[in-house]
């Protein structure tokens, strides 16, 4: 079989659907790819008709110029899919299965990941720590926005949905558990937030309205959303949430007071990251803001759910510093008030099936809450350019014209 159509970075603010080979049980050369990993042999790997595959935050940021990447990357690490073929070494995933793909790759052998942290596996990139699909850095694992892609490790990666007929109905849903709702769900979970809890997210991109829904599940009793565009905090109060407007004011402190009568949250959650704004109109780049902000405004003793992310390297950092992921953070602040931090990637494994339950069982409806809109693979250059100019939608491509209409 030949073909695959498929998403590439072409250079700063630019992508292009591109026809790639059909993938193969074999890690092939290409851009971004380590050279230890090329040739690597997959016998307990699969090929996936994608079902579906998400835009993501973190794509952006390499399509911006953001980061390393190379040009020539397929990009998409929210993958959902088919099973098309399996290699000799999968066991238990069969032809036909409808599958989540976290979008940790992760080994399932070494050290870190029978401890849980399939965000660190050891032995999936050459480079470090942790392996993603179709990321910077990586290890060059090629990326899902795609008609079909390979997913190693099948056995132990796979969340295979129990009905295929149900799955498709939920697809809108199901396609969040490869990357957004349970990083939203871990920024809140670590932060701390329980029954009665008041939180901040700072930032109502899809990630920050996945960690306020996910705060709601939690048992949150307020949840307050902070941040500049006015679409998206219109959406975060679609389902409930409390939002300040941060282009109107500098003072987070004072503007929680008016919701809670008090300066301060029991959790606070960073959903934005390294590109960070300052506060106010017209406001410039300022990537330790958010950093500080949640130190300011969580309570002593609270902990701090950090899922924003950071990079060791930036091109277009605001200085020198910020070029190699340097920033000035209040750390005194955060050490005074004996503040705890988890930062990372989220290990999707320790969240996803727990999710999908909910889902399945109509708990849990996190595509109306991120604004779930599916367009057609050809559409995803405009889809980028959409949700670079802040468009209040989470975009789900549909690769193969599997999802059905709404």
């Amino acid at each position: 079989m030949s073909g695959n159509l498929a998403i590439a970075y072409v250079g700063p603010g630019k992508v292009e659907v591109q026809d790639i080979d059909y993938p193969k049980l074999e890690l092939q050369d290409g851009p971004g790819v380590n050279p230890a990993n090329v040739g690597r042999k997959v016998p307990h790997g699969v090929i996936l008709k994608v079902v579906s595959t998400n835009i993501c935050g973190s794509d952006q940021h390499m399509v911006r110029g953001r980061t390393t990447a190379p040009t020539g990357l397929i990009l998409g690490h929210e993958i959902t899919g088919e099973v098309v073929e399996a290699g000799p070494g999968v066991e238990f995933i069969k032809v036909g299965d409808i599958c989540s793909v976290p979008f940790n790759i992760a080994c399932g052998r070494c050290r870190n990941c029978k401890e849980g942290k399939t965000g660190i596996c050891l032995n999936v990139n050459p480079d470090r720590p942790g392996s993603a699909y179709g990321y910077v850095d990586m290890g060059g694992w090629v990326g899902g926005q795609a008609q079909y892609v390979m997913v190693p490790y099948a056995d132990f990666n796979l969340l295979k949905f129990p009905d295929r007929d149900q799955a498709l109905e939920k697809i809108r849903d199901l396609t969040m558990l490869s990357d957004i709702f349970p990083t939203g769900y871990h920024g809140a979970y670590t932060a701390g937030v329980t029954t009665g809890s008041t939180v901040y997210i700072a930032g109502a991109g899809p990630v920050g309205l996945a960690a306020a829904y996910a705060s709601q599940i939690l048992g949150a009793a307020v949840v307050i959303v902070g941040d500049l565009n006015p679409d998206r905090l219109a959406q975060a109060r679609s389902f409930g949430c409390e939002t300040i407007d941060l282009s109107k004011g500098d003072s987070i402190p004072d503007m929680v007071a008016e919701i809670l009568g008090e300066p301060e949250v029991d959790a606070a959650v960073d959903c934005v990251g390294f590109e960070a704004r300052g506060h106010g109109q017209g406001a410039g780049e300022a990537p330790a803001t958010v950093l500080n902000d949640i130190m300011t405004v969580a309570r002593a003793g609270a902990s701090l759910g950090i899922p924003g992310l950071y990079v060791t390297g930036d091109p277009a950092g605001v200085d020198e510093n910020a070029k190699v992921g340097s920033l000035s953070i209040r750390l005194g602040l955060g050490w005074a008030k004996s503040h705890s931090f988890t930062t990372g990637q989220c290990p999707v494994m320790r969240y996803n099936r727990q999710l999908m339950m909910s889902i399945l069982w109509n708990k849990a409806g996190i595509a109306k809450a991120v604004n779930a809109t599916v367009i057609p693979l050809q559409d995803g250059p405009k889809g980028y350019e959409d949700f670079d100019k802040g468009a209040a939608k989470k975009f789900v491509l549909d690769p193969n014209g599997m999802i059905p209409a709404a």
